[in-house]
Order: C-alpha cells, then sequence, then structure tokens
C-alpha cells in the first residue's frame, strides 16, 4: 500500500483493531469499549451514512457532547471520504446558524438537548436533508433542553421537512458498506475557528495531518514512553483538535487506553486518574491553574500521572504545580491550523517555554516588516512546514483569507513568540484581534456584532485584558449608547447569553460617551487595552451574576 493510501485516520484503526482486537481501547463511564469494537462501530456508522445518501467530500454537522458515538462518527466518515464538522456545543443563534450553513453540511448528527439552539437552522437550512438524532441523556441540563426526548426531536425536525432517523435505527446493520478511495490529502475535519477581523474560519484539515501530530506526540515528545500499559485521561471536547491529536489518536497510534469524560470536571479529575490508573492527560487554557487553586492535600503528589500535554504556562506556574502533583508539565505551541510546530520533550525541556521546533517545521519570528528578528527579540511567528499535508488545506470557501494567511509563502499565526539562546520558542502575546477563554479561541468581531445588535448601543469595542487564570484573557467590552438610550451592565450581559456561548459574555463592562478613534473614524483599541480595568467598569463576577450555559 503507497504512502499516500496508507495514512488515514481511518486505516490506523483497522491495523490497530486487527493487531489488538478485544484488547481495551476506551472507557466511558459505565461502559467499556475494545479497539475491535471502535472498529465494528465505525463500520456501522459508515453503512448508515451510505444509506443517507453520503459520499466522498460531503459534510455532516456534529453537535454531540463528548460521547463514544462522536468517536465512531470520525472513523465512519472518514472510511467513505466524508468530511465531519463538528460545532462547539456552546455556541447560539446567528454563529452556530452561520457555521452549519456555511459548512455546507447536508446530514447533522445532534443530542437531543441541544434542539433549542438548533431548531432556527433547521427550519432554514435548504442543504441538511437527513438528521440523525441521539439520546443526550447525561448531557449538562445547563446546555439545552433536558426535557427533550429522541421521540420529540424527531417529530419536531421531521415538521421542518427534514427526514429523521435514531441512533439505534441508523446503526442498525451488519457493518457492510462500499469503501471509498481515501489519500492522506483528502480533508477529513471542517474545524471553525475564530475570525480575526470577520467571522469565523472553517479550517480544512487533512487525514495526515491528523496521523503527523500523533506521531509527534508519541515519538518527539512522550520519546516512545508510553505504551500498551498506559493509560490516557482525555477530558478535552471532542470539538477541538487537540482532544484527537493528544487523545483519541495518540492512544491508536501508541496501543494504549484511554479514557474519555464527558467534560473536564475539578472534582472528578484526581478520583478517575486514580481509578483507571491513568498516566498521560492533556490540559489547556485554565485546567491546571484550576486544579492548583484546589485546597493542599497530604496525598496530592499520590497519583500515577507522569505527563500532562499543556498549551504555554509560566516558569513561576509550573514550579508550583510540578512538585505538588509530582508530574511533569509538557508545553508546546500550537493551532488548529498547524498542529504543533513547537514542543518540549521528557528528556529535553524549558519550563515556561514551549518547547524546540520540531524538525518537521522552519520557523522564524519576524517585525511589522517581515524581517527576522535576533534572538530573544518578540516578533510574530511564522510557520511552514516540511512533510505533504501536514498542516490546514485552507480556510474553507475564504481563498483571500488562505492567501492572506500564506502571504510569502510563510504562515502568518497572527501570534507573537520570541527564540532565546538554546533555541527555545517563548509565547509572547497574540497580534491577533482574538481572544483566548477557558480554553477558547473568541472572536472579538463576533462578540461585537452581537452587542451591536442591542437597539441601545451605538458602538462597542470588545477586547482582552490579563486574567489570572494561565493563557487565558479576561474579555472587556467597552460601548457607547445611542442618543437617549439607556442600559445598565445586567441587561447587556443577559442580552448577550441569548447570543453567544457563555464563554464569549464579557466579563467586564465600561460606558463611554465615545470611543476612541483614529483620523479615519475606527477604535483605537489599544488605548483601550492600556487603560485595561478602570474604576467606572463594571465587573460581573464581582456583582454575582451567574452566567447560564
Amino acid at each position: 500500500m503507497s504512502m499516500a493510501r496508507e495514512r488515514v485516520i481511518h486505516g490506523l484503526l483497522e491495523r490497530q483493531a486487527a493487531k489488538y482486537g478485544e484488547r481495551t481501547y476506551m472507557y466511558f463511564e459505565d461502559k467499556e469499549y475494545s479497539y475491535k469494537d471502535l472498529n465494528d462501530e465505525a463500520n456501522r456508522v459508515a453503512a448508515g451514512l451510505q444509506k443517507l445518501g453520503i459520499v466522498k467530500g460531503d459534510k455532516v454537522a456534529v453537535v454531540m457532547e463528548n460521547c463514544p458515538e462522536f468517536i465512531f462518527l470520525m472513523f465512519g466518515l472518514a472510511k467513505l471520504g466524508a468530511i465531519e464538522v463538528p460545532v462547539n456545543i456552546f455556541h447560539k443563534g446567528e454563529i452556530i446558524n452561520y457555521m452549519v450553513d456555511h459548512s455546507d453540511a447536508s446530514v447533522m448528527i445532534m443530542q437531543t438537548p441541544f434542539i433549542d439552539r438548533l431548531e432556527e437552522i433547521l427550519k432554514q437550512s435548504t442543504k441538511i436533508h437527513s438528521v440523525v438524532v441521539v439520546d443526550g441523556e447525561g448531557v449538562d441540563e445547563k446546555l439545552g433542553d433536558r426535557n427533550a426526548t429522541v421521540d420529540s426531536v424527531k417529530n419536531k425536525v421531521g415538521g421542518f421537512g427534514k427526514r429523521t432517523v435514531d441512533w439505534q435505527e441508523f446503526v442498525n446493520n451488519d457493518g457492510g458498506y462500499t469503501p471509498a478511495d481515501v489519500l492522506w490529502s483528502d480533508p477529513v475535519l471542517i474545524m471553525y475557528t475564530s475570525g480575526t477581523t470577520g467571522v469565523s474560519k472553517g479550517v480544512l484539515l487533512p487525514h495526515n495531518l491528523f496521523y503527523c501530530i500523533s506521531e509527534r506526540f508519541y515519538e518527539w515528545v512522550l520519546e516512545k514512553d508510553l505504551g500498551e500499559d498506559d493509560c490516557i485521561y482525555n477530558p478535552k471536547p471532542l470539538f477541538h483538535a487537540h482532544a484527537w491529536h493528544a487523545g483519541v489518536n495518540l492512544c491508536l497510534l501508541s496501543g494504549a487506553r484511554m479514557v474519555l469524560t464527558r467534560r473536564f470536571s475539578a472534582s472528578q479529575y484526581w478520583d478517575d486518574i486514580k481509578r483507571y490508573h491513568c498516566t498521560y492527560t492533556s490540559a489547556g487554557g485554565a485546567a491546571l491553574p484550576i486544579l492548583n487553586l484546589a485546597e493542599p492535600k497530604p496525598d496530592d503528589a499520590e497519583n500515577p500521572l507522569k505527563v500532562i500535554l499543556s498549551g504555554p504556562s509560566s516558569a513561576k506556574f509550573c514550579a508550583v504545580f510540578e512538585p505538588r502533583f509530582e508530574v511533569k508539565t509538557m508545553e508546546f505551541y500550537g493551532s488548529t491550523e498547524l498542529a504543533a510546530p513547537a514542543m518540549n520533550t521528557v528528556s529535553h525541556r524549558k519550563t515556561g517555554s514551549c518547547g524546540k521546533i520540531h524538525p518537521d517545521y522552519f520557523m522564524k519570528i519576524v517585525d511589522e516588516d517581515g524581517v527576522e528578528v535576533g534572538v530573544n527579540m518578540p516578533g510574530e511567528i511564522l510557520v511552514r512546514p516540511m512533510q505533504p499535508f501536514s498542516m490546514m488545506l485552507g480556510y474553507y470557501k475564504m481563498p483571500e483569507q488562505t492567501n492572506e494567511a500564506w502571504k510569502d509563502l510563510w504562515f502568518h499565526t497572527g501570534d507573537n513568540g520570541r527564540i532565546d539562546e538554546d533555541g527555545y520558542l517563548h509565547f509572547v502575546d497574540r497580534k491577533k484581534d482574538s481572544l483566548r477563554r477557558r480554553g477558547e479561541n473568541v472572536s472579538s468581531y463576533e462578540v461585537e456584532v452581537a452587542i451591536n445588535g442591542h437597539p441601545a448601543v451605538m458602538q462597542s469595542a470588545v477586547y482582552g485584558v490579563k486574567s489570572d487564570l494561565a493563557e487565558d484573557d479576561d474579555i472587556m467590552v467597552t460601548l457607547s449608547l445611542k442618543p437617549g438610550s439607556t442600559l445598565v451592565p445586567e441587561e447587556l450581559i443577559a442580552f448577550c447569553e441569548e447570543k453567544m456561548a457563555y464563554f464569549m459574555v464579557p466579563r467586564y463592562v465600561r460606558l463611554m460617551d465615545e470611543l476612541p478613534k483614529n483620523a479615519v473614524m475606527r477604535v483605537e483599541k489599544y488605548k483601550l487595552r492600556a487603560e485595561g480595568v478602570t474604576p467606572d467598569t463594571w465587573d460581573r463576577e464581582k456583582a454575582g451574576y451567574q452566567l447560564r450555559r
């Protein structure tokens, strides 16, 4: 078999299923699945999708919390050469409608509680012809309609003229399907990431990217010290790439076992680690600081965990966290488009850095004029891959944005960093006008569009202010009102809750008569960022306002 046909993710699954058979692959709550089970379920999904008319290149939107069915879907779609479009379950309103419509999905797979935020797009869409309904029992009741049942959702969606089928009927087959000829260059996923000066962009990811990044974590970061006796704890959401790179596919590649949880839970984290004897896990955003905030216990270090794969953390924080829990935090730098071009390794790491540049990449740091800067000088991080199809294929249906990201034949990350005298990359800040909140990328543009839709708002500027939680931003909005209008912060936040995901809702609200502008009347956000949280700023957390999810 040629490399182009071998390095596809369902091929990896099929090889490992043949090798390990009934050996446990995954635990999920009270259920256990073998390598063979995973492949068999993926075959049934492929057969069910084919019955709905899905062929190579078709897109399927998936709106689900973490569950085994999510993973079965990914591999079933891959076997057909179809493309999964995982949608962040916290999105709502026009943002989620845009993502589903823009992706050109013809089938949707959804859990019952999310019908409330999907009803509008299912009513309007002329592209979606079929909907598979999955029982959402166990999904956090804050995330949707907990009273929605499979039958009630089927009836409602059927009323919109869509073909509806429940999951059990969907996979009630012998697993027989007609395989597609899938290459390592074929797309397998469209993941929507926050825009900088516009709407979210659909990042088109090929099979070989998923293959490459799991190999890098296995061979480069963990130095092959991960195998059949190990267990990976995976609390990351499956609508983000990292859950696949450092969880699902890393487990497959190494022959390890994996614990999948519905969501990250600080109170459940260490109990699960000990129960399943987990030796590796991944974390990002505020996860590590949240774990560190827990009241210290004498037995904090009595756990089997050896390594936590994480995003950038400060050396000061690592110096406290690591000895407390006796675990190494392996920081790396990456993005949805790139995977991870810089990584620390077990043997060679510098805490507080993102590690050294992987041999499969070129990287340079440049100033505002595109000129490469010297050692320890900050500038924008530019990257170029050496391996084929090891990063995104482009932004779906956005050729101009794709070309802009690739200007002068380097991928412009929109992040600022520096490379030190030892060759380690240090993340400095975000050049692009996007934010990072609770491990989620947030488009300031999309938050502004929603806020500007309030009838009292004249203009708004959304930006990040420093948070106490690792790489997180706290979101602040400064706004001016239309003449004669009034608006209290609580009213604005309630309005935001109906229009966006909880992690996009600003913490800080400031009212000004007029926002600072330059000569061409563009808001000067840099001035607002420099002022930060001012005495006249309202703080949602101090006010005791509790968000709904």
